[in-house]
């Protein structure tokens, strides 16, 4: 199958391929991940999802695309609401810095695939900088956001799998060129004065993502396969909406 801008993600592109964005719905619930795959579920977006999806379009050249397609970012008398105003406010600050603004110069949204780990992927790139860099853009909530796991403290990159999205883009496009390049996520936030930062990610840190996906794939192909069944995680919006009741229950388990 040929990916392009229009079919990339399409039902059929995303049975064919693996994404990061797909590996992170397995790691999520394996049964949400499938449902989303057969066309069975869809994500409703909600406020955070589209401020950051109006700051991409308008960096991608597709704002007024996407203002026809949601008009739900609009007041009644036709201005944006304020959560949208105040993507506004993101994109002047970035626009303001020059180094943002070089990290976002390369050429947009460009599609590579390639295999790895017995699996063909997909990758889309917001900035690839030819010979030099990949960079994505990242809308968060706050960009020095400290966040706290098994393993300690993390920023919003370790939180939302962004490691591991940039290592599976730098194996892809290494793949596909023989060159391995920097990974930067261009970050900015969406607080009333915006901070924003480039952040070069370690190749140390993307090898680790790639030897910890490694170990986490064969479970993930034979489930997307249907070798396996997928496995429900009980507490999900998909869960939640499709549970039928099999037992009586402990109350003990409602704190487990």
């Amino acid at each position: 199958m040929e990916l392009t801008n229009n079919n990339y993600y399409s039902q059929n592109a995303n049975q064919e391929y693996f994404s990061v964005s797909q590996v992170k719905d397995f790691l999520k619930c394996e049964a949400y991940a499938m449902a989303k795959i057969n066309g069975e579920w869809a994500e409703e977006p909600s406020t955070p999802m589209l401020i950051g999806s109006y700051v991409d379009s308008y960096f991608e050249g597709t704002l007024d695309d996407f203002k026809q397609r949601t008009p739900e970012i609009f007041k009644k008398d036709g201005t944006l609401k304020a959560e949208y105003v105040l993507a506004e406010n993101v994109i002047n600050k970035i626009e303001s810095d020059e180094l943002f603004m070089l990290c976002l110069s390369g050429q947009k949204q460009v599609i590579m695939t390639g295999e790895f780990l017995g699996a063909q992927w997909k990758i889309k790139m917001d900035s690839y900088i030819e010979q030099e860099a990949i960079v994505d853009l990242k809308i968060v909530k706050k960009v020095r956001e400290i966040f706290y796991s098994r393993g300690g403290r993390q920023s919003f990159i370790e939180n939302w799998g962004y490691d591991l999205q940039l290592a599976v883009y730098q194996e892809i496009v290494k793949q596909n060129t023989d060159a391995t390049l920097d990974c930067i996520i261009a970050a900015a936030d969406k607080q009333k004065y915006p901070d924003i930062a480039c952040i070069l990610l370690p190749n140390d840190q993307l090898d680790f993502q790639r030897r910890e996906l490694a170990f986490k794939m064969p479970r993930i192909i034979a489930v997307k396969s249907g070798r396996e069944n997928p496995q429900r995680c009980g507490i999900c919006d998909y869960c939640r909406a499709t549970k039928k009741l099999d037992r009586l229950v402990s109350s003990y388990e409602l704190v487990t």
